[in-house]
């Protein structure tokens, strides 16, 4: 390189910030606008323009149709593309040969890893450890951004309390509580505390909003609720989201009181500006403009003006504002103000990382090389997976196993890399992906193994399972020739471990199930296995609650690992052989059967309780003929290798005033012999309110480690703020009365202490 193309190449990021021809303003405000001033109306929509440039080769860049339009400037950003190489040359369009030279947002759905991949959302909750889920997050960012990306489409924070809606996989649960203590920890994460760090990317809190109550499970359908469910239950993790200052919001494709979020005023603006001081901006789902025309509220110009007014920036693929703003701004359907101010929130967006001043700030190829999917990074993923671990049996401590036992190993999800990392992990090299059968080899060598089962007895089902390149290689032999090979080589084990569940994409986008069991071709290959009378450790792998109302009386084990990430092989193993010890705890409810559903723990009492807790049914009483109320497994359930024992809850006073705090302790003991963490958990029931108030709310927890024998008393305080809700006004209020207060291992907690809050 010659010495006057070296000094060119340097100094570009500093001439870069000059977009006319007088020095750069000093401040955000007075750069944004003065680029804006120099703008033409067609460069203005193209900011707001965000298309899916697919993985384009590297080399065919500059004759793709996306080049034509970046030249043009009517591009604001692109995802779907990943690499250094590729993303570096694609900008260099923007900033080289459109006319403003302003640089691209690159983004991608950065959901739970990027190369490294942790488990997924939901099993990253059962953790109940917030610096764990902050430290994935900043995992991903600094690979995401070492290979280019700038822009997460992550957090996902929808509630959910429908486990036949597929993408509860995605989220953190039924707990608005929780949810929002996970949402503010993965914006931290992403974004750290400097958006200049070139290790630090944009994040986005989605689906604003209630995209997880679909009527029926389904995906994609239509949401209805009061509005002080609303914010009660559902608005809490994205508002959590906003306070912890998350850069971007994406729109919901449901409609919220009748009118389609993507153009829903009331949620982009009053909501989410107003009353919550969001001043970063909006961008659309997946063509979710082009969507509301399916709606019925009008065509493509008219719903992408309806957008605009409503407060979305950004139009994610479906073009409706590049083909028709301009068209409508003519006809005087929207203001030059409405496209500015769109405009002005995405030119800050880009400031905010740094990108005026060096737009190949995410182009480092060193660090391309050197920070992905690093044995740093792998060896948290292990430690991250083996805390998402649910156990929910162990009888007869049958686990963990011993090196030397003879083991049997079964199941179309023992040795499949594929399926490891679960849905949405679409960054991960899943050949890469550890299979539970070589982590049990890192242990043992007298592992035998057989399939034993297809997924699912009908090919169709398991095509529509398995997408996006996750076959399970569906065998051709008979459903009769698998299982015989499993009793063949379980006959001489000691113990039967059995791979079995959903498939990767069984749960994730448009994966609605109305069934919520294993599929029958495992059970059946279960029911075989349990008349050997030998013990069976039932690895269950899934993305949602399941029925397992006949497994439980099946297995004498049940170790859930939802869908565990790259390291899935290692981690299991590490948690069969006692290596590690399960700590996870359940964030949604599992049902005793599908027609339970919707069911979660914070419901609200009926005016004809059930009196009973052992499934009696009572005629007149608010309970089923055929299935008794109590879930199969509560919210905040799991189990340990270790026994923990509650006593002596106490106040540090009876009553307290708003200005005061109440302390609320209670002693745990490990009273086992081996070492083990618990997730003490607080609830609190508000007895008397203006309006029906849960049975219980989760309002705090601890994630403690108890050596064998061990006890800690544990310390919570409990102030005003934790006592408030919304009432029917929806104001937010703490009223005084009495509360109980319950401290546990799970919902059910019996320990109890009652306080007041005075007047």
């Amino acid at each position: 390189m010659s010495r006057l193309l070296l000094f060119a190449s340097l100094l570009l990021p500093q001439l870069f910030v000059a977009q006319s021809k007088s020095a750069a303003p000093a401040t955000k405000s007075e750069f944004v606008e003065n680029l804006l001033n120099q703008m033409t109306i067609d460069e203005k929509i193209g900011q707001l323009n965000l298309p899916s440039a697919g993985d384009i080769v590297t080399g065919a860049t500059q004759n793709a149709d996306i080049a034509s339009k970046i030249k043009n400037g009517l591009v604001g950003g692109l995802f779907n593309i990943k690499s250094v190489t590729k993303i570096k040359e694609i900008q260099s369009i923007a900033v080289q040969k459109s006319r403003l030279k302003i640089p691209l947002l690159f983004g991608m759905d950065v959901i739970h890893g990027y190369e490294t991949t942790f488990p997924i959302p939901l099993g990253l909750s059962a953790t109940f450890n917030l610096e764990a889920i902050e430290r994935s997050a900043r995992i991903a960012a600094i690979e995401a951004s070492a290979d280019g990306i700038n822009w997460t489409f992550s957090p996902m924070v929808d509630i959910s309390r429908d486990p036949r809606w597929g993408r509860i996989s995605e989220g953190s649960g039924e707990d608005p509580y929780l949810g929002s203590k996970i949402a503010a920890a993965m914006v931290k994460g992403y974004q750290g505390s400097d958006l200049r760090d070139p290790r630090t990317i944009l994040a986005c809190v989605k689906h604003f909003a209630l995209y997880g109550a679909p009527e029926a499970g389904r995906e994609y359908n239509t949401v209805d609720m009061s509005r002080i469910r609303m914010y009660n239950d559902y608005f809490p993790p994205y508002k959590a989201a906003i306070d912890a200052g998350v850069a971007t919001v994406m729109a919901s494709f449901n409609e919220v009181d009748g009118v389609p979020a993507t153009a829903n005023k009331w949620l982009m603006t009053d909501v989410l500006r107003k009353q919550w001081g969001f001043n970063g901006f909006v961008v659309t789902d997946y063509t979710g403009i082009n969507e509301m025309t399916e709606h019925g509220i009008g065509n493509l110009q008219t719903v992408s003006a309806l957008a605009l007014k409503a407060g979305i920036q950004m139009d994610m693929v479906g073009e409706g504002f590049i083909s028709t703003l301009k068209k409508s701004l003519e006809e005087g359907k929207i203001t030059q103000n409405d496209i500015d101010q769109a405009v002005r929130l995405i030119l800050n967006a880009k400031y905010d990382l740094g990108l005026f001043e060096d737009p190949y700030k995410y182009c480092n190829e060193k660090r391309a090389k050197t920070e992905i999917f690093t044995p740093e990074h792998r060896a948290e993923a292990v430690k991250i997976a083996e805390e998402s671990f649910v156990l929910l049996k162990n009888n007869n401590h049958v686990l963990p196993l011993n090196p030397k036992q003879r083991i049997a190993l079964v199941g179309p999800l023992a040795n499949n890399a594929v399926n490891m990392a679960g849905t949405w992990s679409v960054a991960t090299k899943q050949e890469r992906s550890i299979t539970l059968i070589d982590g049990l080899r890192a242990f043992s060598s007298t592992i035998t193994y057989a399939k034993g089962s297809n997924l699912d007895h009908d090919p169709a089902f398991e095509e529509r399972a398995t997408m996006f390149g996750k076959s399970l290689n569906r065998d051709s032999r008979t459903a009769e020739e698998l299982i015989k090979e499993a009793i063949e080589i379980s006959k001489n084990a000691d113990v039967i471990v059995a791979a079995l569940g959903e498939s990767a994409e069984m749960s994730g986008e448009s994966s609605s199930r109305t069934s919520l069991e294993i599929p029958l071709a495992q059970k059946e290959l279960l029911r075989e296995l349990k008349k050997l009378n030998k013990p069976i450790v039932l690895v269950l792998f899934t993305g949602r609650p399941l029925v397992l109302t006949e497994e439980i009386e099946l297995v004498d084990t049940i170790l859930n690992v939802w869908f565990p990430g790259s390291e899935a092989g290692t981690a299991i193993a590490n948690t069969l052989f006692g290596k590690s010890n399960p700590s996870g705890k359940l964030t949604a409810t599992f049902p005793r059967n599908v027609g339970q559903v919707p069911i979660y723990y914070a419901a609200k009492n009926t005016g004809r309780p059930l009196g009973n807790k052992d499934g009696k049914f009572e005629k007149f009483k608010s309970n089923y003929l055929d299935v008794r109320n109590e879930p199969l497994f509560p919210f905040g359930y799991g189990l340990s290798y270790s026994t923990f024992e509650y006593k002596n809850i106490s106040a540090s006073k009876t009553a307290f005033k708003t200005n005061e705090e109440i302390e609320i302790r209670v002693d745990v003991k490990n009273s086992s012999k081996i070492d083990g963490s618990e997730v003490v958990q607080l609830y609190i029931r508000d007895v008397v309110g203006s309006v029906t108030r849960p049975l219980r709310e989760l309002k705090g927890f601890q994630k403690i480690a108890l050596k064998a024998g061990e006890a800690k008393t544990v310390m919570f305080k409990i102030s005003t703020e934790d006592l408030k809700f919304y009432n029917s006004d929806l104001n937010f209020v703490a009223e005084p009365g009495t509360f109980e207060v319950y401290v546990g291992g799970n919902s059910d907690a019996t320990l109890k202490v009652q306080i007041e809050l005075l007047p």
